[in-house]
């Protein structure tokens, strides 16, 4: 039995819901997104919720009741708040700078990476040593940190490149003579 399933999904003020067979479009202050569940789950809005139930009791629909409703409940935070993944850069010399809707790196290449961010998701480099991405879809701004992440990743030995902010980065000891 799924627990998260079965709690409502509340939709707070200015958030709208309507479901027109297994789609479900989610209008808020942000902007509008939509979710097409499986045939294994029956959504259903009432009362300023969603709910989701799972057709029958085969594994694969009590599978999908849980993850449909973590993914709704994701619609719902994402025209509300918004989602936000925040870069740091370490390294002598490694910096971000924001030309227009390009995101240009200096990390010790022999060329200057340049990364157009995709349509729907907004990134800045509040400073030279951060990048902030913003966006109502969760995996747009998680794709797009893990693709600018991927021009760096922090090495261990002395943990220069490009880190999620808070990442714990597992240091290695040095050649010893």
């Amino acid at each position: 039995m799924s627990r998260i399933g079965k709690k409502p999904v509340g939709l707070p003020a200015g958030v709208t819901a309507s479901v027109s067979g297994q789609t479900i479009e989610v209008k808020g202050p942000k902007g509008t997104r939509t979710f097409s569940a499986t045939d294994d789950v029956t959504l259903t809005v009432e009362n300023d919720a969603v709910s989701v139930t799972p057709r029958g009791k085969s594994k694969r629909a009590r599978q999908q009741w849980g993850m449909s409703r973590t993914r709704i409940a994701n619609l719902v935070i994402g025209v509300t708040e918004g989602f936000k993944k925040e870069l740091e850069i370490q390294g002598v010399g490694y910096r971000a700078a924001m030309t227009g809707n390009t995101l240009k790196l200096n990390l010790g290449l022999s060329h200057d990476v340049d990364y157009v961010a995709p349509e729907g998701v907004t990134v800045t480099s509040p400073k030279q040593t951060q990048i902030v991405v913003e966006g109502i879809d969760e995996q747009a701004v998680g794709q797009v940190a893990a693709e600018i992440r991927a021009w760096r990743k922090p090495e261990p030995y002395k943990g220069k490149g490009i880190r999620y902010k808070g990442e714990f980065v597992f240091r290695k000891e040095g050649k010893k003579k």
